[in-house]
């Protein structure tokens, strides 16, 4: 059972960072909890990851420009988008949109990496997308006519988009290099690529309020669960394991009633609904697109 208990952590220490990104909004600018949090983090793995990595320069130094790419992307990009997003929309509706990542990975993998179309990536984006549309409109899809979408459910849809884009990646690369200096090097790209938008940026300074925040992002999301997810992947599978990131959005609802008193409404009960369904809709039926044969469904 333990195995299990290394992606049920993770998860549930993403949830919870989640709605830290929304307590942070209003103690701390989104720029300056992005740029402390991943300098946190590289400041606390330098001393155990920065000989190692020397050690391992000639084969690392290869794959640079695409760990640039990859820690753009998965540290930077996500998860600056996300904190932008938390002062616009609920960690609610953010915990929600996330949990489309897999089905945007799935679509992208058969975009780039060439992977058989099925009718089950077919009808699962079609349901997903309706339950995105019941979250982002508040219940009233026909409101998006007239309104259109929010900028921080929109953000968001982005942050999900660039992290889908991430895995996709990592797994086309297939870098054969230890998985904890892979995630050192891609922090120190975060802390070099978010350096420029923090001088630019409004600053709050740290305080008692922000301090725990920035504290709870590094070492919890971007150390443990980290660690968590990787001990996961060793002894569940890549498969399996992705599976824990679908309870998202309900430890994300969950804690956020509990720490911010976000109502859950109706219509993110049946959107996240409509979403999961559509994840697994996606992952459990594999008859190929244009195949003659009757649909089956993974074992």
């Amino acid at each position: 059972m333990l195995q299990y208990a290394f992606p049920l952590l993770a998860v549930l220490i993403w949830a919870g960072n989640t709605v830290v990104n929304k307590l942070a909004a209003g103690a701390i600018y989104p720029a300056e909890i992005g740029f402390y949090r991943w300098l946190l983090a590289g400041l606390l793995f330098t001393p155990f990851m920065l000989r190692p990595v020397l050690r391992n320069w000639p084969a690392i130094r290869p794959h640079l420009g695409k760990l640039v790419v990859l820690g753009i992307l998965g540290m930077a990009t996500y998860q600056s988008l996300a904190y932008y997003a938390a002062h616009l929309t609920t960690a609610t509706n953010m915990g929600i949109i996330l949990s489309l990542m897999p089905l945007m990975a799935l679509a992208l993998s058969i975009a780039m990496l060439g992977q058989q179309l099925t009718l089950g990536a077919l009808a699962g984006a079609v349901v997903s997308l309706l339950g995105v549309l019941l979250v982002i409109s508040n219940g009233r899809p026909d409101t998006l006519l007239s309104h259109g979408i929010g900028r921080g459910d929109a953000m968001m849809l982005v942050a999900t988009l660039a992290y889908a884009i991430y895995s996709v990646l990592l797994k086309k690369w297939q870098l054969k290099l230890p998985p904890l200096q892979m995630l050192y090097i891609q922090i120190l790209v975060a802390i070099v690529g978010l350096l420029p938008l923090y001088l630019a940026s409004p600053k709050t300074g740290l305080t008692a309020t922000n301090i725990p925040m920035i504290v709870f992002a590094a070492v919890f999301a971007s150390m443990l669960a980290a660690l968590a997810w990787m001990h996961g992947v060793a002894r569940l599978g890549p498969s399996r394991t992705a599976l824990f990131f679908n309870l998202l959005p309900l430890f994300t609802a969950l804690i956020a009633a509990a720490a911010l008193h976000e109502a859950l409404a109706l219509h993110h009960l049946l959107g996240g609904i409509l979403i999961l369904g559509g994840v697994l809709i996606a992952e459990r039926w594999l008859t190929p697109w244009g195949s003659p044969q009757p649909a089956k469904t993974a074992t």
